[in-house]
C-alpha cells in the first residue's frame, strides 16, 4: 500500500492540536462585544513582548506593514535608501517600497544564508538611513557586526524576524538587538494565526508611540489625526488565537529542533548539505532548507516518496519579474544566486508524527 503523502506545511494539524482552546478564545471574543483593539490585543502585545524580552509590542494586521511600519515610525522617508538581503520573501522589499523608500541589496553569507556584513559598507551612500536584516528560516543574522556598522554610519537598525519567533544568539532573542523588529503571523509561521497579522517589538517608548499612531490613521487621540497614518490593526480574534499559541511557542521550537536534528543525522553530507549550526545561535526551525548540487533530482526522488517539498523561494527577489534590474546592488548577488539554484525545503512543523518523521528520515538515508 503507498504511503499517504506527507504534506510540506500543514496549519491546519496546528489547529487540531490546540482547537479547544482556540474555539474557546474565539467565543469569548464573540460574546465580548469588542471586536478592534480591545482586551486580547493588549494582553497579547504583553505577553508577545514579555516572551520576546522587549518592552513594547504593537500588533498589525500583517508581517508587511509591520516592515513598513517599524521603517516610517524610525523615521525613514522617501527617498531614504535601505540596505537589506534579495534572499527573502517579497514582502521585505514590497514593504520598503510601501513607504516610498529605495531597496538596496547587500549579498549573503553562504554559511549562514543572511545578510554578510562584509558586503554592507560598500552599498554605504549619502542616502542610506537603515539596515533591515533579515533571520531567515529562522537562522539568526550575525546581529553584533551588523549593529556595529550601523553605529559607525549611524544607521536605524530594523530586524525582520517574521520567520524567527524564538530565535537566540548568545541567549538573547532576536527582534532585541536592532531599534525595532517586525514578526509576521501568517498561519505557517512558528506563531501563526488563522489568517494575517503582524506585530512591531521595540524598547523605545517613542517608536512605539509613534506605531500606535501609525496603524490607526495617525491618532494619538480618537478620531483626531496628528500625522498621516494607515489602517494596519490586529484583530481581536487572532490576538486571542495567538495568545493561546504562544504559551506553547517554545516547547513547539523545541520540537522542531529535535525534527531538524533527526533530519540532519539522516543527511549525507557528501549529498545534501543541511542548515548550518552556528556556535551561539539557536536557529527557530522555522524552514528547514537543504543544499543540494541535484536539488531537482532529489525533489522528484522525495515526491516519489510521497514527500512534499518546496523551493524558499524559487525565484530571488532581484530575479522576480517586478524588480529585474531596477534595485541598487542586483548586479552583485553572486552567492545569493549560487544558493538559489540547490536550496530545498522539506516538511517542518512540530504537528509532524513520529512515523512520519521516520519516513522522511528513511528516505533521506536511501537517497543516492
Amino acid at each position: 500500500m503507498p504511503h499517504d503523502v506527507i504534506p510540506f506545511a500543514n496549519p491546519k494539524a496546528q489547529f487540531i492540536a490546540y482547537e479547544k482552546q482556540i474555539l474557546e478564545a474565539v467565543q469569548r471574543v464573540l460574546t465580548s462585544g469588542w471586536y478592534i483593539l480591545g482586551e486580547e490585543v493588549r494582553n497579547f502585545e504583553k505577553e508577545f513582548a514579555n516572551f520576546i524580552g522587549a518592552k513594547f509590542c504593537i500588533g498589525v494586521a500583517n508581517g508587511t506593514d509591520a516592515i513598513a511600519l517599524a521603517l516610517q515610525a524610525a523615521g525613514i522617508a522617501p527617498g531614504d535608501e535601505v540596505i537589506t538581503v534579495s534572499h527573502s520573501a517579497v514582502a521585505t522589499t514590497a514593504a520598503i517600497e510601501q513607504i516610498g523608500a529605495i531597496p538596496v541589496f547587500a549579498d549573503i553569507d553562504p554559511v549562514t544564508r543572511c545578510m554578510d556584513p562584509d558586503c554592507i559598507e560598500p552599498l554605504i551612500s549619502e542616502k542610506t538611513r537603515a539596515l533591515l536584516p533579515v533571520h531567515i528560516y529562522g537562522q539568526p543574522a550575525p546581529m553584533d557586526e551588523i549593529l556595529a556598522i550601523a553605529r559607525k554610519y549611524n544607521l536605524q537598525v530594523i530586524e525582520d524576524c517574521a520567520q524567527a519567533h524564538g530565535a537566540e544568539l548568545q541567549g538573547k532573542k532576536v527582534g532585541t538587538f536592532g531599534d525595532a523588529a517586525s514578526f509576521s503571523f501568517y498561519p505557517t509561521k512558528n506563531l501563526g494565526a488563522i489568517g494575517d497579522g503582524g506585530a512591531v517589538v521595540t524598547n523605545s517608548s517613542a517608536l512605539a508611540d509613534n506605531m500606535r499612531s501609525l496603524r490607526e490613521y495617525g491618532w494619538k487621540e480618537r478620531y483626531i489625526s496628528s500625522i498621516p497614518g494607515v489602517n494596519s490593526r490586529l484583530d481581536e480574534i487572532q490576538a486571542a488565537i495567538l495568545r493561546v499559541k504562544l504559551r506553547a511557542l517554545s516547547q513547539d521550537n523545541d520540537r522542531r529542533r529535535k525534527i531538524a536534528q533527526l533530519y540532519v543525522e539522516s543527511i549525507d553530507r557528501e549529498k545534501i548539505i543541511p542548515p548550518a549550526d552556528i556556535k551561539g545561535a539557536l536557529h527557530a526551525m522555522h524552514l528547514f532548507v537543504v543544499e543540494c548540487d541535484e536539488r531537482d533530482a532529489l525533489q522528484k526522488y522525495l515526491k516519489q516518496e510521497n514527500i512534499g517539498t518546496a523551493m524558499h523561494y524559487p525565484l530571488a527577489i532581484h530575479q522576480q519579474p517586478a524588480y529585474i534590474n531596477r534595485i541598487k546592488g542586483s548586479d552583485i548577488l553572486t552567492r545569493t544566486e549560487h544558493l538559489y539554484k540547490r536550496i530545498l525545503t522539506l516538511p517542518m512543523y512540530p504537528e509532524l508524527t513520529d512515523s512520519q518523521i521516520e519516513r522522511i528520515c528513511s528516505a533521506l538515508k536511501k537517497y543516492a
